[in-house]
Parts: C-alpha cells; sequence; structure tokens
C-alpha cells in the first residue's frame, strides 16, 4: 500500500515504513529492518578496480557508515530539505552518503563522477546545494580520476557550497581549502546513532539530472515512499530475487539504474549488492564473468553497450570461468540487438538463464516494461520488452493525439496512468515538467519513445521520437552537444544527429559551419572536441565532425535534421519532401561533402 501524500515515513528513506506493534519501535527500510533481524548478513560487495580486492559490507557496517556520515552533514549545518551534491564513484562511502542524505531529510543529487567541473557546476547551482561529497580521486580501468580537482573548479563558479567534504579513495595528497572537510576523519568523531528524521511521503528524497531535447538539463525529482516502493518491488519481481541472492548490477550511482538497482531497490528488499568499480575490460575481457565466478553472482544487470563491446572478443573470455551461479540476466539503457541478445543468453547464459531486455528511465523510476513478471515459463521473445509491470497501462498514440487500439500497430508510447515510481517535477521548473511529459497528450504520461504493439499483445520499443540520442545507455540532448561546440569562436553553426553505433548502440555525429578563411580546419574539430569533454563529458564528444559550408534550413530557419539523419545513415535515395527548405540544393553540397569524408576517413 502506498501512503497517502499526508502519511508520515521515517528518513533513511525510505518509503512506507513498517511499525511493529509488539515493540512500538519504528524499522526503517534499507538499513534498520534488516540490522535488527540479519545484522551481520552482507549488505554490499565493493568490487574495487583491482581484481580480488573485494570488500564486504555488512548491514550493521553499513548502518554505522550511514549514522556517522549523516551525524557529520548535521555537525556542518546540513538540515532536512538542504541539498547535497555527491560528486563519487560506486562505493560504500557513497552509498552511505545516499542514505545519510535519506537519513536526516536532505535531498541528495548524486552526479556521475565523469562529467566535467562545468556540468558539475551546472547541476549544483541549478539545485543550490549547500555541500559537496566527493572523493580525493577515483581509481577504474587501472587509471587515477582527479576527483577533488575537478570539485575545486567547479565550486568556484557555486556560491551556495558552503563545505565540501572529501574522503579518501586513495593514499595520494590533494590540496584542501578552507571550505574542505576531511570526511573519514570527521566520521571517527561523530555517534553511531543518528536517529532518522520523520518525513512525508511525498518529499522529496532525490534529484537526478537527465538530458533533455533542449541544452538545458532537467533535475528529475523523485520523493520517499512511492519512488522506494517501486525500486524495491521491480527489484524483486522483474529479477525473481530470493533472500540470500548476490544481485550484481553493474551501473555507476550517477545514473538511476544505479539509484534503484544498486542502492535503493536491492537494500530494501534486503539483498547482497554488488558494487562494480572497475570496467568490463580491466585487466582483460574477461573481468565480468571473473567476478560473477568469484562473487557468485545471481542476477547480472548489466547495458547493450557492454555486452556488445565484450561479443567482439569472443566467447572464450567467457567460457574461461564458472557462471554455473547465474540465474537471471537484465539488459538496461537502451534497445537491445538481436545479436548481442543471443550471445548473452547462449554464451553467458549457457541457454539456461532468464533474459529480461527491461525498458524504463530516469523519468518513470523503475522497470516498467519487461518480461518478468508472467506466468510461470511464459515465452520470452528475443531483444523485447515484452510486458507492462504491475501498475502500468501502456497505450500508443498516433499523430493527432489518438489511442491506437488493437496488435500489430506503432506508435507514440505513453502511459495512461500514474505509478508510485513516477518523478513529480523537474526541479524549479514544474512549467517544464508538464510541457516534456504530458503537452503533448494531454491525460497521458509521454515516454518521448516510438514503440510497436505485436500482434501478441507484447511492447517493442522502436528509439526515441525527439532529439534525444543514447549513448552507451547515457541520454543525451543534441542541443547539449551543440550548445558546447557554440562557444567555439571559429563555428557559428553546429548540428548533432544520432547515428546507429555497433558498440555504443547510438554516436553523435556532428555538422559544423566554419567562419570563412579557417585555414586549420584538423585542429577546430580537435578544439571543439575537448570542448564538448570539458563541458559535458567525454562520452559526449562526436565520433565524426563533418565541415559544411551551411546547414538544410527550412525558410523560418529550422534546421532539418531529419535529411542529416537520413544523410549518416546512408538513406539519401529516400529524402522525403524538401520543398520547405530554403534551398533544397544544400542537399547535395552535404551528400558530396559526406562522401568525400567517408573516402577520406576509410583511405
Amino acid at each position: 500500500m502506498i501512503p497517502s501524500s499526508g502519511s508520515q515515513v521515517y528518513g533513511d528513506v525510505c518509503t512506507a515504513l513498517v511499525l511493529a506493534p509488539s515493540s512500538q519501535r519504528i524499522l526503517v527500510n534499507c538499513l534498520d529492518q534488516h540490522v535488527e533481524k540479519s545484522p551481520n548478513r552482507v549488505a554490499l560487495i565493493w568490487e574495487r578496480d583491482e581484481p580480488g580486492t573485494a570488500v564486504h559490507v555488512t548491514y550493521r557496517e553499513l548502518l554505522d557508515l550511514t549514522c556517522r556520515l549523516a551525524n557529520t552533514l548535521k555537525k556542518y549545518g546540513i538540515q532536512k530539505g538542504d541539498k547535497v551534491a555527491i560528486y563519487m564513484p560506486v562505493s560504500p562511502l557513497s552509498v552511505a552518503s545516499m542514505l545519510a542524505c535519506a537519513r536526516i531529510g536532505a535531498v541528495h543529487s548524486v552526479v556521475f563522477a565523469g562529467f566535467s567541473a562545468e556540468s558539475l557546476a551546472g547541476r549544483i547551482v541549478d539545485s543550490g546545494c549547500k555541500a559537496v561529497i566527493t572523493y580525493n580521486q577515483g581509481v577504474r580501468g587501472g587509471r587515477i580520476i582527479e576527483l577533488k580537482r575537478t570539485v575545486d573548479e567547479a565550486v568556484k563558479n557555486c556560491p551556495s557550497i558552503k563545505h565540501v567534504f572529501v574522503a579518501q579513495r586513495t593514499d595520494n595528497k590533494v590540496q584542501m581549502g578552507d571550505c574542505d572537510i576531511p570526511l573519514e576523519e570527521e566520521m571517527t568523531k561523530a555517534a553511531s546513532v543518528c536517529t532518522p528524521e520523520s518525513m512525508d511521503s511525498e518529499d522529496m528524497l532525490f534529484m537526478l539530472y537527465t538530458s533533455g531535447s533542449t541544452g538545458k538539463p532537467k533535475g528529475i525529482v523523485h520523493t520517499q515512499a512511492g519512488y522506494l516502493l517501486y525500486a524495491a518491488l521491480t527489484h524483486k519481481y522483474v529479477f525473481d530475487y530470493q533472500q540470500g541472492d548476490v544481485f550484481g548490477c553493474v551501473a555507476d550511482i550517477g545514473w538511476i539504474t544505479g539509484h534503484s538497482y544498486v542502492v535503493y531497490g536491492p537494500l530494501c528488499n534486503g539483498a547482497t549488492s554488488v558494487l562494480f568499480e572497475s570496467t568490463p575490460l580491466y585487466p582483460d575481457p574477461g573481468r565480468y564473468w571473473e567476478v560473477v565466478q568469484r562473487l557468485k553472482i545471481n542476477q547480472f544487470y548489466a547495458a547493450p553497450t557492454a555486452i556488445r563491446l565484450l561479443l567482439n572478443y569472443g566467447e572464450e573470455w567467457v567460457k574461461k570461468y564458472d557462471r554455473s551461479s547465474l540465474k537471471t540476466l537484465g539488459s538496461v539503457g537502451e534497445p537491445i540487438n538481436k545479436e548481442a541478445w543471443q550471445w548473452f543468453y547462449q554464451v553467458v547464459g549457457e541457454g539456461r538463464c532468464t533474459l529480461v531486455d527491461t525498458w524504463w528511465q530516469t523519468e518513470t523510476g523503475g522497470i516498467c516494461i519487461a518480461p518478468r513478471p508472467s506466468e510461470e515459463k511464459a515465452e520470452i521473445v528475443p531483444a523485447m520488452a515484452m510486458r507492462p509491470f504491475f501498475g502500468i497501462v501502456p497505450v500508443l498514440m498516433d499523430e493527432n493525439g489518438k489511442v491506437i487500439e488493437g496488435n500489430d500497430v506503432s506508435g507514440a508510447l505513453c502511459i495512461a496512468q500514474p505509478w508510485p515510481g513516477m518523478a513529480r517535477t523537474i526541479y524549479g521548473d514544474h512549467q517544464r515538467f508538464v510541457d516534456v511529459y504530458f503537452r503533448a497528450y494531454p491525460g497521458y504520461y509521454f515516454t518521448g519513445d516510438g514503440a510497436y504493439r505485436t500482434k501478441q499483445g507484447y511492447y517493442q520499443i522502436t528509439g526515441r521520437t525527439d532529439d534525444v540520442i543514447n549513448i552507451s545507455g547515457h541520454r543525451l540532448g543534441t542541443a547539449e552537444i551543440e550548445d558546447a561546440m557554440a562557444d567555439h569562436p571559429e563555428v557559428p553553426e553546429t548540428a548533432v544527429i544520432g547515428y546507429p553505433h555497433k558498440i555504443k548502440g547510438e554516436g553523435a555525429f556532428a555538422f559544423v559551419v566554419l567562419k570563412e578563411q579557417v585555414a586549420h580546419v584538423d585542429r577546430v574539430k580537435e578544439e571543439l572536441k575537448t570542448i564538448v569533454a570539458s563541458k559535458i563529458a567525454k562520452y559526449a564528444v562526436p565520433d565524426h565532425i563533418l565541415v559544411v559550408k551551411r546547414l538544410p534550413k527550412t525558410r523560418s530557419g529550422k534546421i532539418m535534421r531529419r535529411l542529416l539523419r537520413k544523410v549518416v545513415t546512408e538513406q539519401s535515395n529516400n529524402m522525403g519532401d524538401v520543398t520547405t527548405l530554403d534551398d533544397p540544393s544544400v542537399v547535395k553540397e552535404i551528400l558530396d561533402a559526406y562522401q568525400k569524408y567517408k573516402e577520406k576517413s576509410s583511405s
């Protein structure tokens, strides 16, 4: 049962609390209730970057860590309702940071630790964070990542930041300023008991920034009760989680997948959750499967990008390791292609594991469409999300905003009724929330995706219907990349589109117009890549940058990206209607430039 918006829940989030009449003690869902029953059950297995150095953390230890961190935040003035940025890779301390914020009623905003200083600063300013929690450095794939240096650069432009809490991931010293606080040192002085704050079920739990079709990322808001209920239920029923299982979701906590299926869902269910700090290729392409063997992982949840990447290295890296512990495999972040699905199912899962291709979004809070739950042994169609979860009512809409009835049809994917995990607003801009998700099809939540309903009534996701691309499972508005590149003094115009990429699912292809007399085109291209990496993140850097004389525009000045997609996907014989172009001859210009670029690249 979901508490009504007036009911009280108690902090460490966690949603509806259990009130035990016999003891009259509040047991908080993610930690306290499990510590009460099974204090020595392992909550987290931190698979650190170096293989074979896993750290096990029990529920009792995680509660101690969380309470000390919560008391440290309180000591430095963080109160209920304050916003706290977390800029950390996945680790027990980053999980404790999220839970500590929730415990005292503060709102956490986790920012992916690969984002640039400018991206971090933008999110801090938009949310008005009072503090940042970070590490001195990060470690990934054998490389050191300078996290504190990035935070230092970011907070120069963030007047709301009062304190930066710095934890130690490595032994290397970093410069500490006046507002910097050594986190572990302070935690040792803090009390190990922290009474959870009383929260309303609709109070904010966290915000998480996601890309939109405009340049500015959106701070998606999730609340206490409904979110946790939905994360816990989907974790349990989609993956058939059983008590004692080791759940391995290899996502970073900087994304919604890490929030829902590394932290909140598994911990609410009392699971053992794996925290994967490394990469699929470090030290070799067998890393995932070595971890599965060593940690005896039962459910393994990963992105199609990683599966496609590993597929290229052959079966021997998989078959080298014992995967008999695996029961359920999951795919998340983008639609999985059939070749990757079959390899995941046949090679990794040996044809005996259930494979769930899950569809959901940052905005939905948890999985909305997946092959399971279902009747026992019901069919699973390869590379298809298939069945809506409990309470999810998907509908397909036509171009006129009418519901499309029947099967064997395609349309815009909407959801017809509310569900507990849905986002409540965009922080600071509720009108944008209404405009983006509810204006296109009044009375329905518009996902931004298209879908096909099969003859059997199953759902297959066909991709985005707007100017958002999905790079390695990370949604990114093309306008964000364009805005970044527009800062280059030699580049008056840009247009970025997504194109099919063998490994990443989608890649970014940039068309740029340069000012006249630009002599060093290659230098400008490299500078553009550097700008995008520094303003957004390295994964956002376009794979291709093509210089053109002009862009295809309508008479009203709108860039027709549809035509650019046709060029890059080599569908130039099917350009469609070009009569609205200000000058249709621009199409041939761009086609010629693309052919020369292709020839040069292949040579």
